[in-house]
């Protein structure tokens, strides 16, 4: 099981040294993931809660309550994700120039939860819905690289995969918990939407005041010399290991599409009610629950490279199994648990790979890159799933869908195979000299 600690690891050599789970050997099987790293997990456990009881009904609510067609969803479920890229961006280099990732990630987790309360005034307007939204994704889109940094810095370079298995899946749970919070609310209030968005911002808010109060910021010292500025960024850009996952990002980005498409498209296969819609959603998030700090610690034994992938690949059957011959629950189990492992194996794991390739003065910078380059391939790709999927049926665009995530599999091993060896031997060297 995994143990959490207050303080940073231990840099004491000695076999009972405090703190000195944080090595590998002999039979020690699990590392000590640092009280920081934890206190962000239930920063984004409580966050996700509130932010789940409101997305679990979104794709719903859009195309059957506001009829939008395939193709207004896939604008608008990319723009969710992909719309907030270059505020990433301006986030992780802000945090990175001013040595203050917890300021910035406070702000971002702010200004989602002041959001919630932002869907009241809304109402049932799609174009005002569409922007509150993209208002509590830019907040996403500020918070995530800073989050993402500080974790990295608060646990040792051969433990990275254990330690966002571990934010993950404090993540995961609160994703899992979300829509069953937004159910019971629905349930109190007699189907009251903004009784769910009153208690969505209440959620938010203890989740900003946890951070405020539990989480340590990481402000290294930094030499006169060692600035970050653009030119800085450029010159970071232009390495081949950064650009290589830069471009493998991007790829494998494109190779997915809006999990509200397929929560959809199980529905519309299953013919579930309408009432249990959000507990699709619930199913997937069990699944990277359960899975993601195991595969975490996977992934730092047996390679983050062939972890990755292997997720990808239960992506591809995701897509494939969406119109196989099957019905009823068990095309639901079949689809949810390989979607749950897909995250799960991929989350966390692309942070914990590109994380020893930074430098620590632009660990937030490289890392918002990385995301932001997902996420506007992401933008891309649900537009096109939605063209695709009007014009020529969901069946077909599933199937493409599965293709497209083959060949960006194919193309990112090529593209990652060499810094991923070079990254497991330092981890051996590490764990040989610790």
């Amino acid at each position: 099981m995994y143990l959490s600690m207050v303080g940073k690891p231990s840099t004491s050599d000695g076999p009972d040294a405090p703190g000195g789970g944080s090595r590998f050997g002999g039979t020690r099987r699990w590392s000590v993931v640092g009280g920081n790293v934890f206190a962000l997990g239930a920063v984004s456990l409580v966050t996700d809660i509130s932010a789940e009881m409101v997305t679990a009904v979104l794709p719903l609510y859009l195309m059957i309550g506001l009829h939008l067609s395939p193709l207004a969803y896939g604008v608008v479920d990319g723009t969710y994700t992909g719309a907030t890229a270059l505020l990433r961006l301006v986030g992780g280099y802000v945090a990175d120039r001013v040595r203050r990732r917890k300021a910035v990630a406070t702000f971002g987790y702010g200004l989602s939860a002041v959001c919630k309360l932002g869907l009241l005034a809304a109402g049932a307007s799609a174009t005002a819905i569409g922007a509150v939204i993209t208002l509590d994704r830019a907040g996403k889109g500020l918070r995530t690289a800073p989050r993402d940094a500080l974790i990295t810095l608060s646990a040792p370079a051969n433990a990275l995969g254990r330690a966002f298995g571990v934010h993950r899946a404090m993540d995961s749970l609160g994703a899992f918990a979300g829509p069953l919070v937004a159910l019971a609310v629905l349930a109190a209030a007699g189907q009251g939407f903004d009784a769910v968005f009153v208690t969505s911002f209440c959620i938010a808010a203890i989740g900003v005041l946890i951070l405020v109060l539990f989480v340590s910021d990481r402000r290294e010292t930094r030499p006169a010399t060692e600035t970050v500025s653009a030119h800085a960024v450029t010159d970071l850009v232009r390495t081949g290991p950064v650009r290589r996952l830069l471009i493998a990002a991007c790829l494998l980005g494109f190779s997915m599409i809006g999990d509200g498409f397929i929560y959809l498209l199980l529905q519309k296969r299953t013919e579930v009610a309408i009432g249990w819609f959000p507990l699709l959603a619930v199913g997937t998030s069990l699944v990277y629950l359960l899975l993601a700090a195991p595969v975490g610690a996977l992934a730092d034994r047996v390679g983050r490279l062939p972890v990755m992938l292997c997720g990808y690949a239960a992506l591809a059957m995701v897509y494939l199994l969406l119109y196989a011959p099957i019905g009823g629950w068990l095309l639901i189990v079949c689809v949810l648990v390989p979607h749950g492992a897909f995250y799960a194996a991929t989350d966390g794991v692309l942070m914990a790979l590109a994380g020893p390739l930074l430098p620590e003065r632009l660990r937030t910078t490289g890392i918002a890159l990385i995301q932001s380059g997902q996420a506007l391939s992401y933008l891309a790709s649900s537009v096109l799933f939605g063209i695709v999927w009007q014009t020529w049926g969901p069946a077909l665009a599933s199937r493409m869908a599965a293709l497209v995530v083959l060949v960006t599999m194919a193309a990112s091993a090529l593209l990652l195979k060499t810094q991923s060896t070079t990254a497991n031997q330092d981890t051996e060297h590490s764990e040989a000299n610790t």
